[in-house]
């Protein structure tokens, strides 16, 4: 007969041989942990191996990514067929499916990319604030748990801590966090810089927060029952020992990150009764824990068969049919002209976009300066989750963890706004967005040294050259009403890469009347040609409102009989996507100048060997925005004197 012990070292062995095979990975947390994931899968977890995005499955996220041969364990030990034991052999090997730390769509069963300590717990806040937003639409087609397995680590890094007092704040009553409260981190024992009553404080955060013992599967199944009768997210601290079973290394901070070695892993074989040989599971114990993955068909069943397929779709196809609504906008715009401040030209899109979209706005406490929020929109709270707008507030981190948890639940578009200066603050989960293929918005306003009094600590010159060297991220900086209704167009359509929208706080001249071509969307290639056909002419490069500064600075050119062209940029990721022939064309064979209030960045790039960039190379200062151009030399004049000089020396 197949035990409980059974299964759980079953997950234990597995772990140890992986890390062993592989010789590196971090087998302690799956063997501490073995037991509380046992009863978690055997008793609890909702889920269907066979159809691993299935709407209405309880979310699993193991936030101590590290320990992500408990995650592979058990996704083969209960059936997922693209997990197969080869997968398992072939642990941290080059593509496999089962890299050193989860990544989301490598397997079926990962749910989100973890490893960075906070993002799983952060992300899953997310995912639990989805499913009770989806419950309000839809009632019990929806209504299932998010479960977490966190770390130390993970209730270290402030992200946590954001993360945890919005959940708590929001009450979302089907978030349990089961905490490995096994007091040893890679340094060595927690206590020496980890001292903190960490259920007072989740307690303090509106959770519910108890200890258990980690290895006691009666206690870990009385507690998690518990918690489902509750009001309150909750934590579970589970005393566990990181490197449970393990002779002379279980309990310390040496079976936290390396490997047991065979004769520490032969001596483990015996102390917990595991006669069998690496990577054997035999076959009772594996028919036992398939029989686990099993037993949810009959529910799976009987939700496939009651849920109409417009539902479904509504769940897993975020509504991105906002074409016209652009086109019906950028008509507006073009008989109206608009001078304004591009993050109020963004609002102006919203109100249009948001009734046709999946769109879920927020912003880390600047509503209103980054115009985020629609009249259209209501603010989601605790009890009422029916509304379509987060209050997220001083929370930047926590704001982008949970737009991903909210992106990874496949029936929401959310965006959210700061300022583009703490793009500091929030990048990591940013970069997951990127490297989980997630669509994900991010409004980002006040973008230059034209935000001017506040000083350069507000004055963000560095933070678009760091955007555009983040892998698979769209940067749009649009120049005026028709360029941002097309960045939002192209943000909402491209569900696989995430967009930072880049906005400014000061007015813009309305310049689109200078396009060949109103209807198309020209962001979509990221720089065009704006005024001047001649490609052997000196060539005027901006992004935003720099643009402007090119347009003056071409017609004082022009009126002195010199010839030359305006290239607006709007995203550079887009245009380095576009074929050479094109790029050329639109840069031209002339001198080139580059023209951003900020550092350089890219801009060599795109200017050539010959070519001159007009920005910043430190940091702003604190002044009215027109007295800092005229400071930092970023003014049509200096455009113009530039050219000319360049010009009489060729």
């Amino acid at each position: 007969m197949t035990t409980f012990h059974d299964l759980s070292n079953s997950i234990r062995f597995l772990s140890i041989d992986a890390v062993e095979k592989a010789n590196s990975g971090h087998p302690g947390m799956p063997m501490g942990m073995a037991d509380v994931a046992t009863v978690l899968f055997q008793n609890h977890l909702v889920f269907n191996p066979k159809d691993a995005d299935w709407p209405n499955r309880d979310r699993f996220v193991l936030s101590a990514g590290h320990g992500s041969m408990l995650l592979y364990s058990l996704l083969y030990l209960t059936g997922y067929e693209d997990c197969t034991l080869d997968e398992i052999k072939n642990f941290r090997q080059l593509d496999s499916k089962t890299p050193g730390h989860p990544e989301y769509g490598h397997l079926p069963g990962v749910e989100t990319t973890t490893g960075p300590l906070g993002q799983g717990i952060a992300t899953a806040v997310g995912m639990a604030l989805a499913e009770r937003m989806l419950n309000a639409t839809h009632g019990d087609t929806i209504n299932h748990y998010t479960y977490v397995i966190a770390s130390d680590g993970d209730l270290m890094e402030g992200l946590s801590h954001e993360a945890a007092s919005l959940a708590g704040h929001l009450q979302l009553n089907k978030l349990i966090v089961l905490y490995d409260d096994n007091g040893i981190s890679i340094d060595g024992k927690t206590d020496l810089s980890f001292g903190d009553n960490s259920l007072l404080r989740f307690q303090a955060y509106g959770w519910n927060a108890e200890r258990i013992d980690g290895h006691d599967s009666i206690a870990i199944d009385a507690a998690i029952s518990r918690t489902k009768e509750s009001n309150k997210p909750t934590l579970i601290s589970c005393k566990t020992t990181i490197g449970f079973g393990s002779p002379n290394k279980s309990n310390t901070s040496g079976v936290h990150g390396s490997p047991l070695g065979s004769a520490e892993i032969q001596a483990t074989r015996v102390a917990l009764n595991w006669p069998h040989a690496p990577f054997v599971i035999p076959d009772p114990i594996i028919n036992a824990w398939r029989a686990i993955g099993a037993r949810h068909q009959g529910v799976y069943n009987q939700w496939k068969k009651q849920t109409p397929p417009e539902v479904v779709k509504s769940l897993t196809e975020p509504a991105t049919d906002i074409t016209k609504a652009i086109d019906t906008y950028k008509l507006a715009v073009k008989a109206e002209k608009p001078a304004l401040a591009t993050r109020v030209l963004s609002q102006q899109v919203l109100e249009a976009i948001v009734p046709y979209s999946s769109l879920i706005g927020g912003s880390a406490d600047l509503t209103g300066s980054n115009n985020t929020k629609t009249k259209a929109q209501t603010t989601i709270a605790a009890n009422d989750y029916t509304g379509n707008y987060i209050h997220y507030g001083v929370r930047e981190h926590a704001m982008a963890a949970v737009m991903n948890g909210l992106s990874l639940s496949k029936a929401f578009i959310p965006y959210g706004g700061t300022f583009l200066v703490f793009l500091d603050y929030l990048k990591p989960s940013l970069r997951l967005s990127a490297l989980m293929n997630q669509g994900v918005i991010y409004v980002l306003t006040h973008d230059s040294i034209a935000l001017g009094e506040d000083g350069p600590t507000h004055q963000p010159v560095e933070h678009l050259a760091h955007l555009r060297c983040i892998p698979n991220v769209q940067t749009f900086r649009p120049m005026d009403a028709t360029e941002v209704a097309e960045c939002w167009q192209l943000a909402v359509q491209n569900r696989t890469t995430p967009s930072v929208l880049v906005l400014t706080r000061q007015n813009l001249p309305y310049l689109s009347d200078l396009r060949s071509n109103h209807f198309e969307n020209l962001c979509a290639k990221g720089g065009y040609v704006l005024m001047g056909q001649q490609e052997t002419t000196p060539t005027l490069i901006a992004t935003g409102s720099e643009v402007s500064i090119a347009v003056e600075a071409a017609n004082k050119l022009m009126a002195l009989n010199i010839p030359v062209r305006v290239v607006s940029m709007p995203c550079m990721d887009l245009f380095a996507k576009q074929p050479a022939e094109y790029r050329e064309k639109v840069l031209g064979k002339g001198i080139r100048i580059g023209i951003e209030a900020a550092v350089e960045g890219l801009w060599p790039k795109y200017l050539g060997d010959r070519g001159i960039f007009i920005g910043m190379s430190s940091f702003g200062a604190s002044a009215p925005a027109d007295d800092l151009y005229t400071h930092f030399g970023i003014t049509a004049d200096i455009v113009v004197k530039r050219v000319k000089s360049v010009l009489s020396n060729s």
